[in-house]
């Protein structure tokens, strides 16, 4: 039996465990790595490989095995993870399945730039269990549902979220699906099922975006826009330029939370 040496993460609440050791059957380690009663506990395991084209590549696999392009908050966990392991300088380049992102890394702060947002699809209707729900669809990376509610607090998540996420309009593949209320000063207040996490997550950073890029569209709120979840703040930047958004930046805490060894 190996030792596998990790370092357990988190970003607003979103937490990772991370290794940069190249080791075989990742969806099999990631199971087990992120399962809460009989691993370390994760919404996801980040990797950090060797690159020709950047300072080094970040791969993220979901607690169910899965390989999603992008995760926001996990590129902010890994910048934090390889400046302070001397792997890459405080401004660094990252790649990723969705191309090569940058990361500024500011004592436990990293303000990473996100993909341009594609395929926005606005007022879509769907139907579930008999009633009609107004969803907005974007990818920010990977695919998102926004959908405004009035009771954020009171929301059930898991189940609408759950359904949202397998609904047959977004099949194959599905698409994560985020609750938000606006608080009238230009912010947001979000909550997110996660695909392949399968659950609510404390904060999702690619779900924050979305949030954001689609309030900005239909309530007019203006960058930077603050977007709290229940794992704390997040701070989108962006331009709009030609009806696109560019210069998409996410901006929030990133921190060490321990570092071990486990029997793999």
């Amino acid at each position: 039996m190996k030792q596998l040496r990790f370092t357990k993460m988190q970003a607003t609440g979103n937490d990772f465990v991370v290794i940069d050791k190249s080791v075989v059957s990742l969806p099999k380690l990631a199971r087990k790595l992120c399962d809460r009663r009989f691993g370390i506990g994760a919404d996801g395991l980040l990797l950090l490989e060797k690159s020709k084209k950047s300072d080094f590549r970040m791969r993220i696999f979901n607690p169910d095995g899965s390989e999603p392009e992008m995760c926001g908050n996990g590129l902010r966990c890994i910048a934090v993870f390889a400046h302070k392991n001397k792997i890459a300088p405080a401004n660094m380049s990252i790649e990723t399945k969705t191309g090569i992102l940058n990361a500024k890394v500011t004592k436990d702060k990293v303000k990473i730039n996100m993909a341009e947002p594609q395929s926005v699809k606005l007022g879509l209707d769907i139907g579930i269990d008999g009633k009609n729900y107004q969803v907005h669809y974007i990818n920010t990376g990977v695919p998102h549902l926004v959908y405004y509610v009035d009771d954020l607090k009171n929301v059930d998540v898991y189940n609408l979220g759950r359904k949202m996420r397998y609904h047959p309009l977004f099949k194959p593949k599905g698409a994560n699906a985020n609750f938000i209320s606006t608080t009238g000063k230009g912010a947001l207040n979000i909550r997110t099922y996660e695909r392949g996490v399968e659950t609510e997550t404390l904060a999702c950073g690619t779900g924050a975006v979305a949030s954001a890029i689609i309030s900005s569209i239909i309530k007019a709120i203006k960058s930077p826009i603050k977007v709290y979840t229940r794992g704390g703040l997040l701070k989108i930047y962006f331009r709009k330029q030609n009806h696109k958004f560019k210069g998409v930046f996410l901006e929030g805490e990133a921190q060490v939370v321990f570092e071990g060894k486990i029997f793999n």
